[in-house]
């Protein structure tokens, strides 16, 4: 199903979107990617999201991308008598592990290893940072704090320690159960939460067993002080602004965001802009004019990604909210402001025969009126390198592996046809004018670039580029021969 944008649109799955009718229309609105919120709903529910997904994926002929998200762990205060209390600016409150129900002056915050990692003067952030506590004294089993921010502070609502690193596996037992069922189903990204070092996607990596690619969510502090290492150690990321913004000022965070989004772009691993996205199409039939220049910001930079959360998972408008994202997307493209910001960030590093192939092949189809670039890929590498580039051509990507055509519709501007192994360039080439004809990205008297890697079906190999024609003549002459 071929779009008319580069970027692509993830969108999460809920009670608002569970049925093959809302799923398949979705996908036609424009989702690329679909999210199952591993936070929510039984195995039972994530295995039928999954099952229809398929179901639509065979019924369109279209590759569709499931990411698992992976819900880390959770911190949260225990309950409290009264189910809520109001603190007030300047009291005493204390979190610790009496298992006794919480009033004005305490409650049980059942995570000792917390409390291990505090100091004096670190930070606790209640329910997204309305409440903030700044520790005077603390132990084993306590942490006595200053109310910094008050607020109504509840029952179970969640705590954020932003200071310090915490002693946490970013895969509790829960997320170490739901990574083995979900690589059983067969999703084709795992997003993990709370990473906080590039050891938490090794130790993900290891449960997956090549079964799904890893993608990193980045939203703590520590994430992007080591943000370096953790890409290396990822074949994704995700920025999840949500978080990031309740532990982090406010104000960091868009900076954050297009440094992270450029770091993605020049290792050639796909990046997804998150959080809040169209929040108001919960329950408005129409964003604001805010949230649409947060969506354009994200695809000006150059993600790979944008994505809705409970906009399509729980709102009243899901696929309202996926058309929106989508026109956003194509207007931007449109723009000439767009091309500029693109191509002067553009800085890709030139260390492989592959880089350069994939560097020519851009270059030729920006001078010449070269109608796609079509690269073949086992392992998606060059389809990754080739989306680098942000060519002004689609770039078409042949595979014989549909989980690789998978994983690529998160990429930004591929698209992904499922192809026979092929063993000889020139029946390569009759594939790809196929691709592209067939496609709509060509006519017969059109041309294109291939890029391929020699011998065939040998991940990291590419090495061969040609300019070819999409004529109906060279197609039968070159099967005769």
């Amino acid at each position: 199903m071929r779009r008319l944008r580069n970027v692509k649109i993830v969108a999460t799955l809920g009670p608002a979107s569970e049925t093959y009718d809302m799923i398949r229309a979705l996908h036609e609105a424009g989702a690329d990617v679909f999210r199952l919120n591993m936070s929510h709903g039984s195995h039972d529910e994530i295995r039928e999201k999954h099952r229809i997904i398929r179901q639509v994926e065979k019924d369109l002929n279209s590759p569709i991308a499931i990411l698992a998200d992976l819900q880390g762990p959770k911190l949260r205060v225990g309950v409290f008598a009264n189910e809520s209390e109001e603190l007030e600016e300047g009291a005493s409150f204390r979190l610790d592990l009496n298992p006794a129900d919480g009033d004005a002056k305490r409650v049980c915050l059942p995570h000792p290893e917390i409390f291990e990692a505090l100091e004096v003067g670190a930070s606790l952030l209640v329910n997204d940072g309305k409440i903030r506590l700044k520790v005077t004294d603390c132990g084993p089993d306590f942490a006595d704090c200053v109310v910094v921010a008050g607020g109504t502070i509840s029952n179970r609502k969640g705590v954020n320690v932003p200071d310090v690193m915490l002693p946490l596996a970013a895969l509790s037992e829960k997320d170490r159960d739901d990574l083995e069922f979900v690589c059983g189903l067969g999703v084709d990204w795992l997003a993990l939460s709370f990473v906080q070092r590039p050891e938490d996607v090794n130790d993900a990596r290891e449960l997956a067993q090549g079964r799904a690619a890893i993608l990193s969510k980045i939203e703590k502090p520590s994430a992007v002080e080591r943000f370096d290492a953790i890409l290396a150690a990822s074949d994704g990321i995700m920025v999840a602004r949500g978080d990031l913004g309740v532990e982090l000022p406010v104000a960091s965070v868009p900076p954050i965001q297009k440094r992270l989004v450029r770091k993605c772009r020049f290792a050639a691993k796909p990046v997804i802009v998150a959080t809040q996205m169209l929040e108001s199409m919960i329950e408005s039939p129409m964003p604001t004019r805010a949230e649409v220049s947060d969506v354009s910001g994200a695809i000006y930079e150059g993600a790979d990604a944008v994505m809705l959360s409970a906009e399509s998972a729980a709102g009243q408008y899901p696929i309202e909210a996926v058309s929106t994202m989508n026109d956003v997307a194509v207007e931007v493209e449109q723009d000439a402001t767009y091309r500029q910001v693109i191509e002067a960030s553009r800085s890709a590093p030139r260390h492989s025969v592959a880089d350069a192939i994939v560097a020519a092949a851009r270059e030729v189809a920006e001078t010449t009126p070269i109608k796609a670039i079509c690269c073949f890929t086992e392992s998606g590498t060059t389809a990754l390198l080739t989306a680098r580039e942000r060519p002004r051509v689609p770039i078409i990507a042949l595979t014989s592996l549909r989980g690789t055509a998978r994983r690529l519709s998160l990429s930004w501007g591929t698209n992904c046809v499922i192809a026979d192994d092929v063993h000889r360039f020139k029946i390569a080439v009759v594939a790809a004018a196929r691709a592209a004809t067939g496609g709509g990205f060509a006519g017969p008297d059109d041309q294109i670039v291939v890029t391929a890697g020699l011998p065939f079906n040998v991940p990291g190999t590419t090495n061969i580029l040609r300019v070819a024609p999409c004529d109906e003549r060279l197609i039968f002459n070159m099967e005769n021969e």
